[in-house]
């Protein structure tokens, strides 16, 4: 326990040495962090207009004076170096009406596109002719099509490296349409055999998206199952002072309780993170988080578990990255590929179950962990794909080990009473790695994903005689996993699936950090979202969750403490209902 507080001290005082000096350095040499702007200028018939004026105002108080842009021959504009913050885009051009367009919000790093229409004068007045009698000029369309008709509004887009996103369609008449709550009415359970995870049980699952001010939002998700001789739920907020998962800070807290059992303890939970990046100059950033978790089940077991990622862009194409963080969990927090809100429901969900695996050694409750560092360089393929290799070292002192077994004894065996299975420390693994991941977008509706690696798992072995923890040892292992993800057309079914192949007999996660990164789980797993007919308010969904369909990886061993079956991963279903509105 103290090395592992001397190492959790240590990494922490490296990462605030380096934080100092980068912030430092940023501040003495750097130019402060800066977002970009672009678009285009068309009139309503889709002919680029050259020659527009465009003004960008900052909406901040003491701001400087308006920058001025002039649309090229193609009816472009482009501005670099742009302050973040709230701005008023103002387009002017002979012969048209002006468009104004308040509280566009610039970010770093991140290209903000906006697309204009402008509309004649002449097709305005012609409009104005053409109205019936009994309309007034005082009516509210009119007045929006003196600033902007419904046909010229902008349509803002985020572009991150080339990869656009629209995030909003600008309509002061409507409100952005976009899920803003969430219901799921499910059963099975996330991670069976953890006693710090969801349990297989029916439950409701509720998610709200709140905004507040002009760009801050507040997210909430709820759980509560219907097992009346082991109730449990839980709460998780997560707040959003930019408005954005993919920029600025992040704070979440969770807080959950459940019953192991109808004679069993009480579990219960509190998570806090607090996550954001910092901009380092034009070319580096620095992705920065830090979680406390504390876990009670008679006992109480603390953690602490930071995260630190240098990122650098070394061309247009090349990236690298140098990553040092506790497992598990984290990969894919800080760097989520979708940023609008109906990913931002799904995340605060998703927060429910965020808990490190809770394990019991030695009459103690301990919580799965390790170090994980990571060197890795990215580069892009074409417009649509990406490769990655990567090198990575992994030490953990507590791996979570799960299977089922009958008669085993309870001091370090800690059972799940809802799936008669068990989670097991199964001591440290320390091992170095390495990873290949290709990922691609062949059209809008297909997307593949092939990750290789060659890492440290923990093995039975074949000659040790004792208890379970004593019979294992860290032995290197080859895995090949692909992944598709697609949407069918006509049905608007959203299918993915994936299978992960891992030579030889492993116990425990190979690349667990690699797994989570890139959604690869072992073996074959299967995820459907179908859409269903509109029979009610919202958008409703049948969702189906299979993981280790095919039952691989299971390994039967005797031990002192008994026979057990161990398992990688369980075969496990999970399904039921969903709405967004």
């Amino acid at each position: 326990m103290n090395e592992r507080r001397l190492r959790i001290l240590g990494a922490l005082a490296i990462a605030g040495a380096c934080l100092s000096v980068c912030v430092t350095a940023s501040r003495a040499q750097l130019r402060p962090a800066s977002g970009k702007v672009a678009g285009v200028v068309n009139d309503t018939l889709g002919v680029p207009q050259m020659g527009a004026t465009v003004q960008l105002v900052s909406e901040s108080a003491g701001a400087l004076s308006a920058v001025d842009f002039l649309t090229n021959t193609q009816g472009v504009f482009r501005g670099e170096k742009v302050t973040p913050g709230l701005y008023t885009v103002r387009v002017t051009l002979a012969g048209f009406l002006p468009t104004l367009e308040q509280h566009v919000r610039i970010n770093a790093h991140v290209t903000t596109v906006v697309r204009v229409e402008l509309e004649s004068m002449f097709a305005s007045l012609d409009q104005l002719r053409r109205a019936p009698s009994s309309a007034t000029v005082e009516s509210e369309d009119w007045k929006w099509v003196l600033r902007s008709a419904s046909a010229t509004r902008p349509v803002l887009q985020w572009m991150d490296d080339d990869s656009s996103e629209i995030v909003s369609n600008t309509n002061l008449d409507k409100q952005v349409l976009r899920p803003r709550a969430q219901l799921e009415f499910t059963d099975g359970a996330r991670r069976p055999g953890s006693a710090s995870g969801v349990p297989s049980a029916p439950a409701t699952t509720f998610a709200y998206d709140q905004k507040l001010g002009r760009t801050a939002r507040l997210l909430m998700a709820g759980e509560m199952n219907y097992m009346d001789a082991a109730p449990g739920g839980g709460i998780a907020t997560v707040w959003l002072p930019t408005g954005s998962l993919g920029s600025g800070p992040r704070s979440t807290l969770v807080l959950r309780e459940a019953k192991l059992g109808p004679d069993g303890q009480i579990f219960r939970g509190v998570r806090m993170e607090q996550d954001g990046t910092l901009g380092l100059g034009d070319r580096a950033k620095l992705l920065y988080s830090g979680e406390y978790v504390l876990v009670g089940l008679g006992k109480a077991a603390t953690s602490l578990r930071p995260r630190v990622e240098l990122d650098t862009k070394i061309s247009d194409a090349w990236r690298a990255a140098l990553t040092f963080s506790e497992e598990p969990g984290g990969a894919s927090n800080l760097d989520p590929d979708n940023r609008d809100s109906g990913s931002a429901l799904a995340t605060a969900v998703n927060d429910l179950d965020s808990f490190p695996t809770l394990l019991w050694r030695d009459g103690r409750p301990v919580l799965e962990g390790g170090w994980h560092e990571e060197i890795a360089a990215d580069r892009k393929l074409g417009t649509r794909g990406q490769l990655q290799v990567a090198a990575f070292h992994d030490d953990d002192s507590h791996v979570a080990i799960y299977g089922r077994g009958g008669d085993l004894p309870s001091s370090d065996y800690l059972q799940d009473y809802f799936s008669n299975a068990f989670a097991y420390d199964g001591g440290s693994l320390n091992s170095w790695g390495t990873r290949v991941a290709l990922r691609e977008k062949l059209s809008d509706d297909v997307e593949i994903t092939a990750v290789y690696a060659y890492a440290g798992a923990l093995t039975p072995s074949d000659f040790a005689d004792g208890i379970l923890r004593e019979m294992l040892r860290t032995s290197m292992h080859h895995s090949v996993g692909a992944s598709v993800a697609t949407t069918v057309p006509r049905s608007k079914t959203k299918v993915t699936a994936g299978y992960k192949w891992v030579s030889g007999v492993a116990i425990s996660r190979l690349d667990s950090y690699g797994e989570s990164l890139y959604q690869m789980d072992p073996f074959l797993h299967i995820g459907i979202r179908q859409t269903l007919p509109k029979f009610g308010p919202g958008r409703w969904q049948a969702v189906a969750d299979c993981d280790n369909i095919l039952a691989q990886g299971y390994v039967s061993l005797n031990s002192r403490d008994g026979r057990s079956m161990l398992v990688p991963t369980f075969r496990t279903f999970r399904g039921g209902l969903s709405v967004q509105f």
